[in-house]
Parts: C-alpha cells; sequence; structure tokens
C-alpha cells in the first residue's frame, strides 16, 4: 500500500516509521531542511531524538510530490499536523486539485475561533469525503517509534476507510480497533488534554493518588456529558479513545499537557513552560474552547473551568483545586448526566 504521512512530529514521524515496515511510507515535512536531515541521517532529532528510523521510510518536501503517492483507491493518505495545521493543508488539497482517496487525521482538540471538531473542518474544505476519519487513542509517540505494545481506534463512517486503517496498521506491536462515532472519538482525544493539565497540577501539589483517581473519574463524567450534548454515544468515553487516553495522558510521565500542569504547580509561569517544552501542548489551546462548548450547552465542567481559570484568568493553581473541593455534595448519577 502507498502511504502518505503528511507531518514530521514526533507523532507522523512515530507512525510514518511503524508503516514503513511493511508498506511503500512517505513522510512530509514543511522544511525542506528538516527532510534534508531526514534524509541524510534517518534521524528526527527535533522531535523524536534517539530513534533510528526505518530505512525505507521515504522523505518529501514538495506537498504536491507527497499527496501524489496517496491519491490512487488503494492508499493511504494521513494528516499529522495539530489541529491549527488542518484547514491549510485541506484547503491546499482542494487547490491542487490531489485529495486522496482515503483520508485519516491524527489531530487532536477543536479549532480555534471556530470551536470545529477536525472532521467538520475537512468536511468544510473538502466536502463530504466519503472515505475518511480519525485515528485516535493512548499513545505516547516515542513508545510507538520504539515498537512498544500500542492500541489505537480508527473512527470512521465508511467501512472502507476502516479496513484500510486496519491493513495499514494493524501489524507488529499495534493492534488497531473499528468505531464509527468519529464525534465522541474526536471529543475524547481533546478534552483528555484539558483534564491531563489538571492531573498534571493536582500532581505538583503533592494531593496524592486519592486525589488524580478522583480527577480522572469526575473529568471523565465531564468529557461524557459533553460528548452526549454534541451528538456523540456515552459508551465511545468508555474506551480507547476515552478512558484510555485520559488515563495515560493524565498519568504518563511522557505527557506534555501533564507537564504543563505540573510546572504551574510549582509556580511557573504558562509563557516560560510553553517556551521550553519545544511541542506543542494541545490542552492548553484547547481548554478555552472546550469550556466555551459546554456553556454553550449548559454542561457543567468544573475541572474544565478550574484549568480555565489558571491558565488565563490569573488564578493560584492551589486556590483553584481548593474551589472544587468546596463545591457542594453531590450524587453520582450516571457518567452522561450532570
Amino acid at each position: 500500500m502507498n502511504i502518505t504521512v503528511l507531518g514530521a512530529g514526533a507523532w507522523g514521524t512515530a507512525l510514518a516509521h511503524h508503516l514503513a515496515s511493511r508498506h511503500s511510507t512517505l513522510l512530509w515535512a514543511r522544511a525542506p531542511a528538516l527532510v534534508e536531515q531526514l534524509t541524510r541521517e534517518q534521524h528526527n532529532k527535533v522531535y523524536l531524538p534517539g530513534v533510528r528510523l526505518a530505512s525505507d521510510l521515504r522523505y518529501e518536501a514538495d506537498l504536491a510530490a507527497g499527496l501524489k503517492h496517496a491519491v490512487a483507491d488503494d492508499a493511504l493518505c494521513i494528516i499529522a499536523t495539530p489541529v491549527a495545521g488542518l484547514r491549510a493543508v485541506c484547503k491546499t488539497m482542494r487547490e491542487l486539485n490531489c485529495i486522496p482517496a482515503r483520508l485519516i487525521w491524527l489531530c487532536k482538540g477543536f479549532e480555534a475561533a471556530t470551536r470545529c471538531l477536525p472532521h467538520q473542518v475537512v468536511a468544510a474544505e473538502l466536502g463530504e469525503h466519503r472515505s475518511c476519519g480519525a485515528l485516535s487513542g493512548p499513545s505516547f509517540a516515542r513508545e510507538v517509534a520504539q515498537g512498544l505494545p500500542v492500541a489505537l481506534t480508527i473512527a470512521s463512517q465508511s467501512a472502507a476507510c476502516r479496513d484500510a486503517a486496519v491493513r495499514a496498521f494493524h501489524h507488529a506491536a499495534m493492534r488497531i480497533y473499528t468505531a464509527d462515532d468519529v464525534t465522541g472519538v474526536e471529543i475524547g482525544g481533546a478534552v483528555k488534554n484539558v483534564l491531563a493539565i489538571a492531573a498534571g497540577i493536582a500532581d505538583g501539589l503533592a494531593f496524592g493518588f486519592n486525589a488524580r483517581a478522583a480527577l480522572i473519574t469526575r473529568g471523565l463524567a465531564e468529557m461524557t456529558r459533553l460528548g452526549v450534548a454534541l451528538g456523540a454515544r456515552a459508551e465511545t468515553f468508555m474506551g480507547l479513545t476515552g478512558l484510555g487516553d485520559l488515563i495515560l495522558t493524565a498519568t504518563g510521565d511522557l505527557s506534555r499537557n501533564r507537564t504543563v500542569g505540573l510546572q504551574l504547580a510549582q509556580g511557573r509561569s504558562l509563557a516560560q513552560i510553553l517556551a521550553s517544552l519545544g511541542h506543542v501542548a494541545e490542552g492548553v489551546r484547547c481548554a478555552p474552547e472546550v469550556l466555551a462548548l459546554a456553556q454553550a450547552q449548559a454542561v457543567e465542567m468544573p475541572v474544565t473551568q478550574a484549568v480555565c481559570s489558571v491558565l488565563f484568568a490569573g488564578c493560584a493553581p492551589r486556590e483553584a483545586a481548593e474551589a472544587l473541593l468546596q463545591r457542594a455534595a453531590k450524587v453520582e448519577a450516571s457518567l452522561a448526566s450532570a
């Protein structure tokens, strides 16, 4: 199978490395200097240092050439940009009149300003694409690149897209599950990043394992309530792309969003933290969009609101945590209820 991965960040590079062991895989990067370095050294020293990439993996700086590699009906194109870059890539596909028959995106979050989920951005730029979907689940790029076991979900309304993703990815230590609730899968991938910041703050304040477990559980309730309000199925959030991804991102030491929370609790400013990360922390971008959507849908999301107060309203992490603890007692109903 011909496969093109658009975006040579950590996640795009890791998946391209995995795919290249079975398929004719091309990794596109915007910067010609990065493509030259990847070709010469077979090592993404900026985004995935220390990992030797597959010898069969090829690299390309020309987007048109990358797209042509993946336009056939039996090929696959994977968009591995952040949400902020998704619309521009889709628009360029349309302008070049080179739209792949099978299209999968990896980005997680809501587009700033429009509050669109990735599938809504794709639909706005490419129309009702017949065979497209989202690949998501609990996964750190470095572990995938190292060949460690991982399970992901391909969510699509198209059986052909789901089948193509399974044929592409389901080998070695990677398992692929299929689903058709694209909205639910995307909401899980977006909200878990915000909740991971909260978990990082709690750990940074040394609140203990009990507090972390409570935050994950109540955060899952928030995620599910918002998802159901936006048309997703509640059971989606009990799977890999909901609970699974939330657990990983809220507890794993490789989580950038958890790192943001830890460092906020240590007194560092958000500007300092983001400058030192060197990678995108999607939870920071996503938090205000999630809160605005929740308010528009009259969905209660107190943990998300606390994160936004720390990130953008000057609230001290300990004060935000104390405000959560002082909330009135409630009945613990189903996760989909308020």
